[in-house]
């Protein structure tokens, strides 16, 4: 018996919070596809494609992905990643946690004193900023933030902070001085800015920069994380993956533990 834990939105593509389903030894691929097909008709639709899957806890992106095989009295928790209008904003609900992601055009004006400002501002949001450079696209920046959250649940922190843990994974590195440097709010660059917090103080944090935000992830940062990372096309060949890159990135955020 395995059993099936549906997160936010996902509880009402199936009427419930939970399933038990008689399975064992099968993979996570075989289990969305069962799930599909005994969802009820009349509910929301259960976007496969942007969907973090644990198992037991744990990423099944830092395990076989999709390949993964689910075993009796394993507990497999699918939580969404819901899309913002226009391509301006990502809410992820892990559960417990609601994670709004907008990316903000760099000026002259905005330096590090930008996030210690809105930290103030909002003491109640856990707030971290990311150099567009470090984040290649959706599915690596989630990946890493659920290490991070997994991270504080285990009480594994890097630091003792959520959203300095963040910061070290996505320059992957334990220095906290050096992943400021590296991935940190850099004047006239853009930057994805991580808020954690609850949806009433999200919203309101939204509207205050809404004149800052583009659209996120137009930029291809593959050739600079390659060159950064010091990755080579042996290494991506060698595995057998349809994002090769962001597996690579991801086990380098994972290995800091």
């Amino acid at each position: 018996m395995v059993t099936v834990k549906f997160v936010g939105g996902a509880k009402k593509s199936f009427s419930t919070d939970q399933l038990e389903l008689d399975i064992d030894e099968v993979t996570i691929e075989k289990l969305l596809e069962l799930l599909l097909e005994i969802k009820p008709k009349n509910t929301p639709t259960l976007d496969t494609n942007n969907i973090l899957i644990a198992v037991n806890g744990a990423d099944s992106s830092a395990m076989e992905g999709n390949m993964t095989l689910i075993k009796n009295s394993d507990l497999i928790s699918i939580i969404p990643v819901i899309h913002g209008g226009s391509n301006k904003k990502i809410v992820i609900n892990t559960g417990k946690k609601l994670i709004q992601v907008v990316e903000i055009k760099g000026t002259r004006k905005i330096n590090v004193s930008f996030l210690d400002d809105l930290r103030k501002e909002f003491p109640t949001i856990k707030l971290q900023a990311i150099s567009i450079n470090f984040i290649l696209n959706l599915y690596h920046l989630k990946k890493i933030l659920f290490i991070s959250i997994k991270s504080e649940k285990e009480d594994i922190l890097l630091s003792n902070k959520l959203e300095t843990d963040i910061l070290m994974r996505f320059a992957a590195t334990r220095q906290i001085a050096e992943a400021i440097t590296l991935a940190g709010i850099h004047q006239k660059n853009n930057f994805i800015l991580i808020a954690i917090g609850n949806k009433t103080v999200l919203d309101i944090l939204y509207r205050k920069l809404t004149p800052l935000v583009v659209e996120i992830f137009s930029k291809d940062n593959s050739s600079f994380l390659k060159k950064h990372f010091k990755i080579t096309k042996r290494q991506l060949d060698s595995i057998s993956s349809k994002t090769p890159l962001e597996d690579l990135l991801i086990e380098k955020a994972a290995i800091l533990i």
